[in-house]
């Protein structure tokens, strides 16, 4: 996997201070999207254990709140092959700091009914996701008002709220999807 950037001290993809990591490689190509270079899968640099590790460090600091995964699509099976390790590590390590993930597919149809049928990584990542930003960004629908996401079509999903376990696997809770209150935010 490539990576675009790593934002150290980033207060716009979520609450309080984070650490973000921008990946590469989208196949959604959102009309108007606001990081299209990051659509090649080629962008910018390997993602190697010295940008993980990197990551890890600068989450120990205090004032860092969590972490928000971003793109490209985090959610582009080669991307998520590369991100489990360093969500598990994180979710490991640092089990009080949230993690956010945006990401242009729906979490009911897309997520949950197709690629967690398809594939073990999308309901390994998924259990280590606090918050999902879902939906693609649509231009018609821009909000500048909105908190955390771009169009009114998108989700803030509280993802652990909103799964449970079933034989096959991870499926919808049985109250459906729960979402995020900005309100509830101290």
């Amino acid at each position: 996997m490539n990576y675009a950037d790593i934002k150290e001290c980033d207060i716009s993809n979520g609450p309080g201070v984070r650490v973000s990591l921008f990946v590469s490689g989208c196949t959604r190509h959102c009309k108007n999207c606001f990081n299209k270079e990051t659509w090649d899968f080629t962008y910018g640099s390997p993602f190697t254990q010295k940008e993980a590790d990197h990551i890890l460090a600068l989450l120990a600091q205090e004032h860092i709140r969590g972490f928000s995964l971003l793109g490209g699509e985090p959610f582009e099976y080669s991307n998520q092959k590369a991100l489990l390790p360093l969500l598990k590590e994180i979710k490991k390590r640092y089990p009080l700091k949230s993690v956010w993930c945006f990401t242009g597919y729906l979490f009911d149809k897309d997520i949950l009914e197709d690629m967690c049928r398809k594939w073990k990584e999308t309901k390994e990542m998924l259990r280590y996701l606090d918050i999902l930003v879902d939906g693609k960004f649509i231009e018609e629908q821009k909000d500048l008002s909105l908190r955390f996401k771009g169009s009114a079509n998108q989700r803030t999903i509280l993802v652990q709220e909103s799964i449970k376990d079933t034989p096959e696997g991870i499926a919808l809770a049985d109250h459906g999807i729960v979402l995020w209150d900005p309100e509830s935010e101290p």
